[in-house]
């Protein structure tokens, strides 16, 4: 039996929910889900920590279900974040790296990359992440990795992934206030396609579409690599108001009525809708229901096109789109996407995953299990993202054990 020798944690701080996945990596790198759990979040607002003690008691009474499940005590993850303030810059630069027969060095990779980000990306943003689209070595493009090649003129363009410095520090200090050090803040999409992209869907090019609560996220992928991310401030909650505005009911109804009878499929069906809520019947027309869910459906699928045709891939994907997120359980959702969108569409659900996994197999635990994948690739040396600020790691005490402490 492959012998646990260390671990691989994914956290994922959504607006409604924070999720978490932990698997036991052996010594000869077999991988096992040990532990998993959720908890209904507060205290954010659209992606964005609005404040710290909801996130982070969330954080810490998942937490606990999860190393009681799993046995091990979790003092680090890989964290998502999320929040409109997501920003994806393309950039380049050029640097002299020496005489002809100068042969292409880390460093020159560093002082390349420097001079690209160099007044691009602005002073209150954060960066998460700098991916190498290419390079260019004395005039001859496309090369992916020049790293011990020889020439003396060296040109990367990038893109450049960043998000507001006020987001990145609260997100940190929610987590830190559970006891938990950050050991990469990953967008949430970016993680989430790391748990449900294949290898030959980035490189033919394909987009992730991540349908949270709150927010939805777009990362589009090509040659391999992450062209363009956006988040639109938008989510099924949306969804769920609106039902309760239009039917003039509670949201708990409302939730209700859009995990039963919410379809992608609209019109195919025409019976009434009858639910039992506290001790009575409530009547409503499937018409009704259809046409709150298929507005609101529109308005988000239009601000998807938009992230299309910003990052100029609108009708350029050969692989299509790929859903994820609690928005996209709701049936025959990818018939809608594909009808309104005209690209083939897939939901996306983690696989491949041994130990207790069957549970998290759902497009709701993409980005937890996309983040723990993350983590378990850091722990291998296939760590990409170039911030990586840690706390100190202390004696698990919990949300109220470590605010007392304080005062």
């Amino acid at each position: 039996m492959d012998e646990i020798s260390r671990y691989a944690v994914g956290l994922d701080v959504g607006t409604s929910n924070v999720r978490a996945v932990v698997a036991g990596i052996g010594k000869e790198g077999g991988m096992n889900v040990i532990g998993f759990s959720e908890a209904a979040n507060s205290g954010m607002r659209k992606g964005v920590v609005a404040n710290l003690s909801g996130p982070a008691q969330a954080i810490d009474r998942m937490l606990g279900e999860v190393e009681r499940m799993s046995g091990y005590e979790v003092n680090s993850a890989t964290i998502s974040i999320n929040g409109a303030q997501i920003l994806s810059t393309r950039t380049e630069g050029m640097i002299a790296a020496g005489a002809n027969e100068h042969e292409i060095s880390e460093a020159d990779l560093s002082r390349v990359e420097d001079v690209a980000l160099r007044g691009r990306v602005p002073a209150n943003q954060e960066i998460l992440q700098v991916v190498p689209l290419q390079y260019s070595l004395d005039g001859q493009g496309g090369i992916k990795d020049p790293l011990g090649m020889m020439g003396s003129r060296l040109e990367m363009r990038a893109n450049v992934v960043s998000v507001m410095v006020q987001n990145y520090d609260n997100l940190k200090r929610a987590a830190e206030a559970a006891n938990v050090t950050p050991e990469q803040i990953i967008p949430s999409t970016v993680a989430a396609a790391r748990a449900v992209l294949t290898e030959r869907q980035k490189e033919n090019g394909v987009a992730v579409v991540d349908m949270g609560a709150a927010t939805t996220g777009v990362a589009i992928y090509e040659e391999n690599d992450l062209q363009y991310i956006g988040v639109v401030p938008i989510g099924s909650n949306n969804i769920t108001n609106d039902l309760a505005v239009m039917l003039a009911v509670d949201t708990e109804v409302a939730e209700e009525l859009k995990r039963r009878f919410a379809t992608g499929n609209f019109g195919a069906n025409d019976n009434p809708v009858v639910i039992r809520w506290r001790g009575k019947d409530l009547h409503f027309e499937r018409r009704q229901i259809d046409d709150v869910v298929r507005a609101r459906l529109e308005e988000i699928l239009e601000h998807v096109r938009k992230e299309l045709r910003r990052a100029h891939y609108e009708q350029k994907l050969p692989e299509g789109m790929v859903l994820t997120g609690g928005g996209a359980k709701m049936r025959e959702i990818d018939k809608f996407v594909r009808e309104t969108l005209l690209m083939s569409v897939k939901i996306g659900t983690p696989t491949g995953l041994k130990g207790v996994a069957d549970a998290i197999q759902r497009p709701e635990y993409a980005t937890a299990v996309g983040l723990m994948l993350l983590s378990a690739d850091r722990a291998n040396g296939a760590h990409q993202f170039v911030r990586k600020k840690a706390g100190k790691k202390g004696e698990k005490v919990g949300f109220f054990g470590r605010l007392f402490g304080k005062i």
